[in-house]
């Protein structure tokens, strides 16, 4: 079992994964387990409290409340909140739809729809951008990504030096273009108002500011090439364009590399 205290002493080592559940002590104490819990359940209803809630409010005893079991239940499968959390990420990485990327099609179209729901996921579960990299992230469906994404960009022809690197640039970028847009979303909702209504409050007090006017004259055409869209209209436009230009670098790099 993988204690709090031995996450903070070996991390590198830690994980929910790594544990030997079956030899969990207590095992005679069986009739006392409530009915109908079981560790996908509480995965569940965490994820749905992350979503709802936010990390903040997240705590052993919100779960179990939303379970209508004690706080103690929880303890039969898993050891700390921390357990829970890395579970949950896991869960959320198994919603990616990971097609085969040795079924004959071009590794443009496998890397740009991977990228693509990659950011979808994350925007929709905010929460695991802030978290995902406090763990090692070897659970089955985080696993099934990553090897999605390394044979992907094994099949652009890059030699193994650079395969690290491309793929830092295509999924690093999704990750914080994917952040940037779930936060800012979460920072509308906390402020009751839509995501355009937010957008055109912001963009009114830049022009009614004089220090910052210069700042809106430097885009003011940028502005007028959105104006009628909606901000998520122009958050996809703006993801695809900036997917292009970094599949456009690999197949430049590619050509190097064959150059």
């Amino acid at each position: 079992m993988v204690s709090a205290a031995n996450r903070a002493r070996n991390p590198a080592r830690s994980s929910v994964w790594l544990e030997d559940r079956a030899a969990r002590p207590g095992s005679s104490r069986k009739a006392e387990q409530p009915e109908g819990l079981d560790r996908d359940r509480i995965v569940a209803t965490a994820v749905r409290l992350l979503d709802a809630e936010g990390l903040g409010k997240l705590s052993m005893r919100r779960i179990a409340t939303e379970l209508n079991v004690t706080a103690m239940s929880l303890y039969w499968y898993v050891d700390t909140k921390d357990d829970i959390l890395e579970l949950a990420v896991d869960a959320v990485f198994g919603e990616l739809p990971l097609t085969d990327p040795e079924d004959g099609q071009d590794w443009r179209i496998h890397l740009r729809r991977l990228a693509a729901d990659y950011r979808e996921v994350l925007v929709r579960h905010p929460w695991v951008s802030t978290i995902v990299n406090a763990y090692l992230n070897i659970g089955p469906h985080s696993v099934a990504f990553a090897e999605t994404v390394q044979k992907i960009i094994r099949a652009t022809g890059l030699p193994p030096r650079a395969r690290s690197g491309a793929t830092a640039a295509v999924f690093q970028f999704a990750y914080g273009f994917a952040t940037i847009e779930g936060h800012f979303i979460q920072r509308c909702a906390a402020s009751g108002m839509t995501p355009d209504e937010f957008y055109g409050d912001a963009i009114d007090a830049f022009q009614d500011e004089p220090q910052l006017a210069g700042q809106i004259d430097e885009v003011k055409d940028v502005i007028a090439a959105h104006s009628g869209r909606t901000v998520a209209e122009i958050w996809a436009d703006d993801f695809e364009f900036a997917l292009d230009v970094m599949v456009a670098g690999v197949e430049e790099m590619v050509r190097r590399a064959e150059g």
